[in-house]
């Protein structure tokens, strides 16, 4: 993968070279660290600043890992560089980036982790938004810069950043931080981990509280020691941390530090789980299911060694609940990858052929761009799935991930296919979310039906009940009768093991399933007696009336265009006016859009928006409405939809 931004592309909108100067650096303190520089190989030497900060020497050129408070400039001329090309940092912690705003006046280029960006670019409404009263986040995230810096590239997760002839591998990391990354590099025929603060030394970590995301918790510490497992994989021959010693013997020393991590998390958990232990099982000799992933995923491994996935979310609860609370509203939730090894070795796994999501949320899919982009898998889906997937900015619906993606083949409720050896049928399956399908399959004798999280067993239900448990989310979008359609197709289908979307498969009988249809008859009939409206759907969907794209991208003084679609649930046509309320200056075509939506049917009319020549500072994403008339009564200003000014 390219870098993001180019180094001449930073430099030329800079107007000057990034050639470092002669003299002494200014820095903005009146401190400054008295250390020497410190030669560890032909090329690479270490400062310990603030942190410890690395340079990769190529001639009379450099790369920097981490910065510090920028004393490392003031030894270039005595190792022969003239020019620095870039700053990576490994985190966003002050200590590695203090003196970021002095590379910013020598126009030194600085990549940062993707998932961090937003602490380096937009640190200023950062601290705008970071709460401090009711403080249960206790996240150190506190340590961010105090001043926005100029970001030129990002780090992205399991790529190569390209330096020089060089490659230099991203390796995502968290634990110290959630978004940390550890850069990997030959340098003088050695591979070199740059590790940021994953670990200090051999059994030590740099601090514990920097480990603590939430309140009571151990989550970093979780993070760390998986991080750790994936580092020690990669066998680096020197260890390079931002605070501690260099290491000549990394895997004895991340081995220790994984034993003491453990043992802290169990005494200070009661014994808990770690995400490094979660192992998968063969519910038959070909399926194999993930039931301690942050949403259950399960692997069908065809006699060739080829595999389809029902889902891949995160590694753990832990994985997703914490990057979630990291994750900034534009941004998309951090992925790391988890069990495909284990699935080689253990199953005989040769490649990751197709994914199929259970349901369009991203606790069940969140990994899918992962293995497009490093397996080649092909991603498979329900028809209605489609477009939130490949257009994601263009809904509010509950749980949608950030990051769009290519589906290669849809299907129809009812359709068959063939996968392999495997025969299988896809079928609608509304109620927890419109966008989800069931799949039926026999796989070693065993009738499976793959209902994401339509259903679950029910432990807490009386004896006498034996109704299935089921979820109900509004913004997901549910009619009354949806969650009667999804039970009424595993009845016609006769399943004798459920694979849910959380939690281990279970046997179920006939007796279960239409104990959990009388139910469901139930809660239609309370939908119709409690909403007001004789068609209850019209109090169940708050985007009956929707602007499509949900998230509209339109850059200052240009013109975007949208549509508004309505859902019409009543038996009789429905005559729609609609005006959009947009900020003043700002135009809109038509002024009033009029359309008829069909009885029990949809329909959408377009409009174009044409925002003011200058961006309001300080408002990259503006709030529009819809002010609607349905059949004549005024509904007032029942959706609205935002717009990014970026």
């Amino acid at each position: 993968m390219s870098n993001p931004v180019s180094r001449r592309g930073f430099l030329g909108a800079a107007g000057a070279a990034a050639t470092v100067a002669q003299s002494p650096s200014r820095r903005r303190s009146a401190f400054s660290p008295d250390s020497k520089i410190e030669k560890l190989t032909d090329n690479l030497y270490r400062l310990e600043d603030t942190c410890n900060v690395y340079l990769i020497r190529d001639g009379s050129r450099a790369v920097l890992i981490d910065f510090g408070s920028g004393k490392i400039l003031d030894y270039l001329p005595q190792l022969g560089v003239t020019q620095v090309d870039w700053i990576l940092h490994t985190h966003h912690h002050r200590d590695q980036c203090q003196g970021d705003k002095l590379a910013a006046e020598r126009k030194i280029p600085i990549a940062v982790p993707a998932h961090e960006r937003h602490f380096f670019a937009d640190a200023e409404n950062f601290w705008r938004n970071r709460r401090v009263y009711h403080l249960y986040y206790v996240r150190n995230d506190f340590y961010t810069i105090t001043e926005n810096i100029p970001v030129a590239g990002l780090l992205h997760d399991y790529a190569k950043f390209r330096w020089n002839n060089r490659d230099i591998y991203v390796l995502p990391t968290p634990g110290h931080t959630p978004g940390a990354v550890t850069l990997l590099a030959t340098v003088d025929g050695k591979k070199v981990a740059f590790s940021g603060d994953l670990m200090h030394g051999p059994g030590k970590v740099h601090t514990l509280y920097d480990m603590q995301y939430n309140y009571g918790g151990s989550e970093g510490v979780d993070m760390a020691v998986y991080s750790l497992a994936r580092l020690r994989e990669q066998k680096p021959e020197l260890l390079c941390p931002s605070h501690g010693p260099v290491l000549s013997d990394p895997d004895q020393g991340i081995g220790l530090t994984i034993d003491k991590l453990t043992e802290y998390y169990r005494f200070q958990t009661g014994g808990g789980q770690l995400t490094e232990h979660n192992l998968p099982y063969a519910v038959t000799p070909h399926l194999i299911a993930h039931h301690q992933t942050t949403s259950s995923f399960y692997a069908i491994v065809s006699n060739s060694g080829k595999a389809m996935f029902i889902d891949y979310g995160s590694a753990s609860g832990v994985y997703f609940s914490n990057f979630l609370n990291a994750t900034p509203t534009v941004d998309r939730i951090r992925f790391v990858e988890h069990n495909i090894d284990t699935l080689r070795k253990r199953y005989g796994l040769k490649s990751v052929e197709v994914a199929m999501p259970s349901h369009m949320h991203d606790d069940h899919m969140n990994g899918f761009p992962h293995l497009i982009r490093h397996h080649g898998t092909k991603v498979w889906c329900y028809e209605n799935m489609v477009d939130i997937f490949e257009n994601p900015r263009g809904h509010n619906l509950g749980c949608t991930l950030g990051e769009s993606f290519k589906v290669d083949r849809a299907f129809r409720h009812g359709e068959r296919f063939k996968w392999e050896e495997y025969e299988f049928e896809v079928t609608h399956s509304p109620g927890h979310t419109e966008y989800q399908m069931a799949m039926f399959v026999s796989i070693d004798g065993a009738r499976v039906a793959f209902t994401g999280d339509a259903f679950f067993t029910n432990p807490a239900a009386p004896q006498s009940d034996g109704a299935l448990r089921h979820s109900l989310i509004f913004r997901n979008h549910v009619e009354s009768d949806s969650h009667l359609k999804s039970i009424r197709n595993i009845l016609d289908h006769e399943p004798n093991l459920i694979a849910p979307g959380h939690g281990k498969p279970f046997l179920v009988n006939r007796s279960d399933l239409v104990a959990t249809e009388e139910k469901l008859r139930k809660q239609k009939d309370l939908f119709h007696q409690i909403v007001a409206d004789p068609e209850p759907e019209f109090g169940m969907d708050p985007s009956w009336v929707k602007i499509y794209p949900y998230q509209m991208q339109i850059k200052a003084g240009e013109t975007g265009r949208g549509e508004i679609r309505v859902q019409n649930y009543r038996p009789t046509p429905a005559k729609m006016e609609v005006a959009l309320v947009v900020p003043e200056g700002w135009t809109v075509e038509p002024e009033v859009l009029r359309f008829e939506a069909p009885a029990r049917g949809h329909a959408k009319q377009s409009f174009q928006i044409r925002t003011r020549p200058e961006r309001p500072r300080g408002l990259p994403r503006v709030a529009i409405a819809a002010d609607v008339m349905c059949n004549g009564k005024y509904l007032g200003q029942i959706t609205e939809a935002v717009v990014d000014l970026g």
